[in-house]
């Protein structure tokens, strides 16, 4: 009886199909359970290949707001909206986390504070409006036509020329806004990576609900990010280009904002932005300066600034950037400076 047992036990430790089953309503045939227990096994092993592709690693590109170490991410690669919704970040340094349970990744300061709250600027304040955010795309933004502004698709094209040394790298479209062309510079493939960045909450959920209507964007590295331009998310030397469109003349300090591109663009990296220009005319005689400078806090309005071109070009000086060029058609302005390269600062 033993030997008998012993017998079956090992043919049966040495088959390598499951054990016979008897056919009933209840049970599949042996055959197809046999595709199921197989098809089980090879997906358990696909998974445990996803995981170790998941493990953590650190940001090339994403830094902490607060001190600009490299964030580590767990996830999967790349910078997309797929990626980086399904990816946790962190910052060992500062020992905080960042939620990416929104449509975006929130990289401010402040990101998962429960009860500190900052007041805005009123210019930066406007756009975080729900209906400002709707309504951006559906008629605000088509006014700016008055002031020169030639339209979204001749405003890429124009950006496109002065961003060619940066074919092929990682643009960052800052004060993103609905994504209006972030998704333009998306779909011209001429870039590895777009990233949509803007302080505004509801400006980046109107930008996510355009990317889904847009199926051409699915196979697009187009990220959206919320930070501040004032303190953007980025280890120093980093991004090939930076672009700002309709945008300068928003910021609650232009200058700081500046000064930050500056930090985390390439040597040779180039700053696009367009903004809006004052009426009047660059005054050169010293005298008459204060009545200019009187006349435009007097007409300014709280939430947009109107330029002197000579301005933006010292501002871009100041700030470290070099080669300053501009397209200029009455009160538009497409300006474009670049890092200096490192045989430059030699």
């Amino acid at each position: 009886m033993m030997e008998l047992l012993s017998r079956h036990s090992s043919r049966f430790l040495q088959s390598p199909r499951p054990p016979s089953l008897p056919i009933s309503p209840c049970f599949p045939c042996q055959r197809s359970l046999y595709r199921l227990v197989v098809k089980s096994t090879l997906t358990y092993s696909d998974t445990i290949e996803v995981e170790k592709e998941h493990d953590k690693t650190t940001s090339e590109l994403l830094a902490c707001p607060i001190c600009f170490k490299p964030l580590v991410r767990r996830g999967p690669p790349g910078i997309n909206q797929s990626a980086i919704s399904r990816s946790a970040f962190k910052c060992e340094n500062c020992k905080k986390a960042f939620s990416t349970r929104e449509v975006f990744l929130d990289l401010t300061v402040t990101a998962g504070s429960n009860e500190y709250q900052e007041v805005p600027p009123a210019g930066t304040e406007l756009f975080r409006n729900p209906l400002v955010s709707f309504v951006y795309e559906r008629g605000w933004r088509q006014n700016f036509a008055r002031s020169g502004f030639p339209g979204p698709d001749e405003e890429v094209k124009l950006a496109q020329e002065f961003l060619k040394p940066a074919l092929g790298g990682v643009l960052l479209d800052v004060s993103c806004g609905s994504g209006l062309l972030s998704r333009r510079f998306a779909k011209s493939d001429a870039y590895s990576a777009i990233i949509a960045l803007d302080f505004s909450e509801n400006m980046l959920r109107q930008a996510y609900e355009f990317m889904k209507q847009d199926r051409a964007l699915d196979s697009r590295n187009l990220a959206l990010v919320r930070a501040d331009v004032a303190r953007l998310p980025f280890a120093q030397g980093t991004i090939d280009a930076v672009h700002a469109g309709a945008a300068m003349h928003c910021w609650p300090s232009p200058s700081t904002g500046v000064a930050e591109i500056s930090r985390i663009l390439k040597p040779g990296g180039v700053f696009v932005a367009t903004t809006f220009l004052s009426r009047i005319t660059d005054i050169q005689i010293d005298a008459l300066k204060p009545f200019l400078q009187a006349y435009r806090s007097a007409t300014s309005s709280p939430s947009l600034r109107y330029w002197l071109e000579s301005e933006l070009e010292d501002l871009c000086k100041a700030c470290g950037l070099v080669n300053y060029k501009k397209v200029r058609r009455n009160g538009f302005i497409m300006l474009c400076a670049s890092k200096p390269k490192d045989s430059d600062e030699k």
